[in-house]
């Protein structure tokens, strides 16, 4: 190793270390320039410093002037990638699958961190090598960030939980159950979020989600209608969803075929595997 770079991993190692003792696990290089001064690194070799400690392993780059502390660094908390999404895009609620597994309504590991922002918001987009494909991801180490895009006035239904150290945002039970609804792609599929809604049983908040039902969608509210129905939740609670209007049918699981009985109460097409003919 030359002499340089070895001052740059010396006297970066101690901004590492600032920077740890002060909670900034996840930190900009504006951060690093105010802590850099007080272990004598200096400016014209901050940039240098953090190359050499993200090539070295200490230091993860989650986009341009964005950097995470790494889970070798000794006595630091290692950063748990639900912060990491927090530092991605702005707003940002972990959400779909991820909000499911951290709810305990799936068994499934999931292998992306799902992310409800909103259309204002601009996340990294990452290109697939093999089919040159565009998608809402975007990959730090081995993890994989999936954005759902959605506009401002449906970016509801979050609370703040605590992973860890870290706090983090997150949507509620009765909204991620919706999203199911609505993107069953994100959750696994359909079958996943029908099974969710029956490991949810009577955790659920009726009048939640019923509320967020009505400020989401029309299909969303009659897919939501079916459900507890079937659930056997009684006819006069579902009196909102029944009334809501909708122009034609909609497809129980919109990721699926168009086959299968109609639901006339609920205007639904009941395209599960069971319902359709083959």
């Amino acid at each position: 190793m030359s002499r340089a770079k070895s001052v740059y991993r010396d006297t970066g190692l101690e901004l590492v270390r600032r920077l740890a003792t002060d909670g900034d696990r996840i930190f900009t290089i504006k951060r690093a320039r105010e802590v850099a001064p007080t272990v004598g690194l200096s400016e014209g070799y901050l940039h240098e410093a953090l190359h050499h400690l993200t090539k070295a392993g200490w230091l993860v780059r989650l986009r341009p002037g964005l950097y995470a502390l790494s889970s070798s660094i000794p006595g630091a908390a290692p950063v748990h990638e639900f912060e990491v999404a927090m530092a991605l895009v702005s707003p940002a609620a972990i959400s779909h699958w991820s909000a499911l597994h951290y709810y305990g309504l799936t068994d499934q590991v999931v292998r992306k961190v799902f992310v409800l922002t909103t259309t204002k918001a601009s996340p990294p987009r990452l290109r697939s090598t093999k089919t040159k494909r565009v998608s809402r991801g975007y990959l730090v180490g081995n993890v994989l960030y999936q954005f759902v895009q959605v506009k401002p006035e449906r970016y509801f239904g979050t609370r703040k939980v605590w992973i860890g150290e870290a706090r983090v945002t997150i949507t509620d039970r009765e909204r991620t159950l919706l999203d199911g609804l609505s993107r069953p792609q994100y959750c696994g599929d359909f079958a996943e979020v029908l099974h969710a809604f029956e490991v949810c049983g009577t955790d659920l908040d009726l009048k939640r989600i019923i509320e967020y039902a009505l400020k989401l969608d029309a299909a969303t509210a009659k897919r939501l209608g079916w459900v507890l129905e079937q659930q056997g939740v009684d006819p006069i609670d579902l009196e909102a969803l029944d009334k809501t209007p909708i122009k034609g049918y909609r497809k129980l699981d919109p990721t699926g075929p168009s086959q299968g009985p109609w639901n006339h109460r609920w205007m639904i097409q009941e395209n599960l595997p069971g319902k359709m003919k083959v």
